[in-house]
């Protein structure tokens, strides 16, 4: 598998940032590509093969601070997620502390029982959790009703449910100390279509990034399910894409 990566001593060390609209490719191979968005945020994304859609990147995102790490959603396999884990701990030096499930299809948990091997703490919605009884054994452990708030760190990272949209069960995560939000597959990228609508809400979708876009109006950097990152256009962009 060829390789590349683009890493100095100055993002190791977390010294510098980097652009808020670009980001910094950090890694890539065949299956992961990881890169910087802040300080301490990055963008993973592993790849899906879809018979209606083909070959999708998908999104997830690790914040870290003090030598922890946590991940949200897991890339789509077990076997990216092993790569991802051993780049931020050998990489980064961060050890992954617990990963955040942020709705219950695929791309969201299909790496889980990685996590669960290395005996990292799981994470997801109650309705998460039953919705995704329907497609697998393998569970987030640790149950929310609508807020989590988590540690990383000296940071916390928020989780929220705002409402129904690409599914019913779709939160999105917030690292404040960076404004970086993750809003998973609620948010869409500048430009891109509807997607995948087999479990949308397409309905309550306006109105539940309307309310995300009130509680974490502070962002900066969003980060959408599939596509790239941006600010503040990517959460109009997804409410006019809807109305």
């Amino acid at each position: 598998m060829r390789l590349k990566l683009t890493i100095g001593l100055f993002f190791i060390m977390g010294v510098l940032g980097c652009s808020e609209d670009k980001g910094e490719l950090l890694y890539e191979s065949e299956t992961l590509k990881i890169e910087q968005v802040s300080k301490n945020a990055f963008v993973h994304v592993s790849y899906f093969n879809s018979q209606d859609f083909g070959k999708v990147p998908c999104n997830g995102m690790v914040v870290i601070d003090n030598g922890e790490a946590l991940v949200f959603d897991t890339p789509v396999s077990d076997s990216e997620s092993k790569e991802l884990i051993d780049w931020v701990e050998g990489t980064l030096g961060a050890k992954v502390k617990g990963v955040v499930v942020t709705h219950f299809h695929v791309d969201c948990l299909g790496g889980l029982e990685e996590f669960h091997a290395r005996e990292i703490e799981s994470y997801a919605s109650d309705q998460t959790i039953f919705l995704a009884k329907t497609l697998t054994e393998v569970l987030p452990k640790n149950g929310f009703e609508d807020l989590l708030e988590l540690e990383v760190g000296d940071k916390k990272v928020v989780s929220q449910f705002a409402g129904a949209g690409h599914t019913k069960d779709n939160i999105v995560s917030y690292f404040p100390s960076e404004k970086v939000l993750f809003g998973g597959c609620l948010i869409k990228e500048t430009g891109a279509g509807k997607g995948n609508l087999e479990d949308a809400d397409v309905a309550a979708w306006p109105a539940t990034v309307r309310e995300v876009k009130a509680v974490f109006g502070d962002a900066n950097i969003i980060i959408p399910g599939h596509g790239k990152h941006g600010g503040q256009d990517l959460l109009d962009y997804t409410i006019d894409l809807f109305e």
